[in-house]
C-alpha cells in the first residue's frame, strides 16, 4: 500500500506541474531518499509526506503563481549514491533546494555537497549532529533539519530509563560502522551515566551481521535492567527476536530508527513492550496531529509514521521559505529558513537554533500487541 501510494503521489505532483507549465513557471526542488535497499520503507514514507505537502501547495496556487516541480532520486541508502544524486540535482536539474536524505550516512556527504554549492538542504530525518555542523562546531549555513538530534533523543531515552523505568543498569549494542547507531549509543551512555546509572555492557557489531546471539548472551550475563538498541528497524527486529530466544528478558529501549510498519513483521511478539523515543505519535491528541493523520489515511490508506510526518514537515518548512524568498534564489531561501520562528508543523512548532536544528519535544512510544501506544511527550 505504501508503494502504491508513493507512485500515485509522484504521478499526481508531476501532472500538476507539467500541465501548461513552461520552464519559467516552475520552482525546481530536489528530493533524495532510499526507495530501494535495506531501509526502503523509510524512503517510501518520507516521499509520501513530501509529495502530499507539495501537492497541497500547488493546488493552492503554488509560490507566487509558480508550481513546485519535484525532481526525485533513489539513493539506495548508499552514501556514494546520495552524493551523486545531489550533484545531478544541482548541476544538471538546476534545483534551488534539496529535501533529503533520510539516513545520516547519506545526509553527511550530501550536506557537504550542498554547502559547497550553496544550495539549501533540509534533511527530514537525519539526526546525527554532524549533518549540520563542521568538525570544529560551526553551522553549515545551507544545511537544516526537521528532526531533533541524536544528542537530544539519547538524553530523552536515558532520562526515561532512569526516571520512569527506575533502571540502574543498562546494556548497549550498536553498529560500529553506522554514524547514526554509533553516535546515538554514545549519547545515551553519557546521559545514562550522568543520571547515576551504570552501563554494564557496551557491545558493537558490523553492518552485515544478522546473528547477534553471542553478543546477546554476553549481555544477558550482566543482567541489565534495560538494553538500548540504537539502530534501524531491520536490525532491531532481528535483535529483539534473538534476545528473547537466548532468554534475555530486560526492557528493550531505542530511538527513532525503530519506527516502521516492518518492525513487527520482523520481530513479531518479541518487540512487544519495547519503548523508543520518536519525533511524533499518531495517537498524540493535538488537533494538528489528528487532522494530519486523517488526511494521510485518506490518501494512502494507513496512518502516517514519523518518517512521513517529518517528510511533510520538511516540505512545509521549505515551502514557507520559498514564500518568503522574493525570487526563490538559494541565498534567499537559506536566509528565510534561518529566520523561521515558531512555525507550526505536525511534529511541533519549529524554530531553528544556531546550528540549523529545530527546538521541539520528543514522543515516547511503546510497541503493543495491536501496534504502538503513545506514552508521553518530553520537552527539550
Amino acid at each position: 500500500m505504501i508503494r502504491k501510494g508513493l507512485m500515485a503521489a509522484l504521478m499526481a505532483v508531476t501532472a500538476v506541474v507539467l500541465l501548461g507549465c513552461g520552464s519559467g513557471d516552475v520552482i525546481k526542488v530536489g528530493l533524495i531518499a532510499p526507495l530501494t535497499g535495506d531501509v526502503k520503507t523509510f524512503g517510501e514514507s518520507t516521499v509520501n509526506g513530501v509529495m502530499l505537502a507539495v501537492e497541497e501547495a500547488n493546488k493552492a496556487g503554488g509560490i507566487n503563481g509558480k508550481q513546485i516541480k519535484v525532481f526525485s532520486s533513489d539513493d539506495k541508502n548508499d552514501p556514494t549514491e546520495a552524493a551523486n544524486a545531489g550533484a545531478k540535482l544541482i548541476d544538471m536539474d538546476g534545483v534551488v533546494a534539496i529535501i533529503g536524505s533520510v539516513s545520516t550516512k547519506c545526509s553527511l556527504p550530501l550536506a557537504d555537497k550542498c554547502q559547497v554549492a550553496r544550495i539549501p538542504m533540509i534533511t527530514p530525518t537525519s539526526t546525527n549532529p554532524k549533518v549540520t555542523v563542521t568538525d570544529d562546531g560551526r553551522h553549515k549555513e545551507f544545511v537544516f533539519r526537521a528532526c531533533f538530534t541524536d544528542r537530544f533523543q539519547g538524553q530523552v531515552a536515558a532520562r526515561y530509563a532512569v526516571e520512569e523505568l527506575k533502571a540502574k543498569t543498562a546494556a548497549v549494542m550498536y553498529d560500529v560502522g553506522n554514524d547514526y547507531s554509533r553516535g546515538l549509543a554514545e549519547y545515551f551512555k553519557q546521559a545514562f551515566e550522568a543520571a547515576g546509572g551504570k552501563v554494564v555492557a557496551y557491545e558493537s557489531y558490523q553492518k552485515d551481521d544478522v546473528d547477534f546471539s553471542a553478543l546477546l548472551t554476553k549481555v544477558k550475563a550482566q543482567n541489565p535492567a534495560v538494553l538500548f538498541l540504537p539502530d534501524y528497524y531491520n536490525k532491531v527486529g532481528l535483535m529483539a527476536k534473538q534476545a528473547r530466544q537466548v532468554g534475555l528478558k530486560c526492557q528493550l529501549l531505542g530511538g527513532d530508527g525503530w519506527d516502521s510498519p516492518a518492525m513487527t513483521e520482523i520481530a513479531g511478539e518479541a518487540i512487544q513492550g519495547g519503548i523508543f523515543a520518536n519525533h511524533y505519535s499518531p495517537d498524540d491528541p493535538r488537533p494538528e496531529v489528528q487532522n494530519w493523520v486523517k488526511k494521510y489515511q485518506e490518501k494512502y490508506g494507513q496512518r502516517p509514521d514519523a518518517l512521513a510526518t517529518l517528510g511533510y514537515d520538511a516540505a512545509l518548512l521549505l515551502i514557507e521559505a520559498l514564500r518568503r524568498a522574493p525570487n526563490a534564489k538559494p541565498d534567499e531561501i537559506r536566509q528565510a529558513l534561518k529566520e523561521i520562528r515558531e512555525f507550526p508543523c505536525v511534529s511541533g512548532n519549529i524554530t531553528f537554533d544556531a546550528q540549523g536544528n529545530p527546538i521541539k519535544s520528543a514522543a515516547i512510544i511503546q510497541y503493543t500487541a495491536t501496534g504502538q501506544q503513545f506514552l508521553a511527550s518530553v520537552a527539550p
